[in-house]
């Protein structure tokens, strides 16, 4: 697979232009990307630490495989409330909360990892982020809310959803368009 920079490939899919063209290409999100640096890092520290959060102790990036936490037990939860009933409501209620609970471990090696990266994808990884902290705001709100207005708290976790499927498809240009994942630290 050629790098989605390389111009003498086939021309790329319409959404990878469309990121291209929206985040990696505009310099606007530069700040964001900067305001991001001092938490990444941070989170990316040396030594020991680094090589546990960059993923190098298992030989591949962590961040990946982290994702699939959150992802799945919201991805759980909704078709728990699509397709469970009131007697599921409860276990929805839970996987959203296992979500929430596991979110930050994979936020923690996604800014490790963006530490390290160059201008144009830490443009993507900034929108990433930013998309990732909505996600998880409507989820948190999501599980408030259920116990009195499940209507809501479904609505909500719903929309949290689709921002995260925005949010991975960004994770995944990053990882298999721009290469971005470690091994080394």
């Amino acid at each position: 697979m050629t790098s989605t920079h390389d111009t003498s490939a086939v021309r790329p899919p319409a959404a990878v232009r469309l990121v291209e063209r929206l985040v990696e290409g505009r310099p606007t999100w530069d700040r964001l990307a900067d305001r991001l640096d001092p938490t990444a890092r941070a989170a990316r520290g040396e030594g020991a630490w680094r090589r546990l959060v960059t993923g190098e102790v298992l030989g591949h990036a962590a961040h990946p495989f982290l994702t699939d936490l959150p992802i799945g037990f919201f991805t759980s939860a909704a078709v728990l409330d699509l397709a469970g009933g009131t007697s599921a409501r409860a276990a929805a209620r839970r996987l959203v909360g296992a979500g929430l609970a596991t979110a930050p471990a994979a936020a923690l090696t996604g800014l490790a990892e963006y530490a390290a990266l160059d201008r144009r994808p830490r443009r993507v990884g900034a929108a990433h982020a930013l998309l990732n902290g909505a996600s998880v705001g409507l989820y948190a709100a999501s599980w408030v809310v259920r116990p009195r207005n499940h209507g809501l708290g479904v609505g909500l976790g719903m929309t949290g959803l689709a921002v995260s499927g925005l949010s991975a498809y960004l994770g995944g240009h990053l990882a298999i368009g721009e290469k971005v994942g470690t091994t080394t630290g």
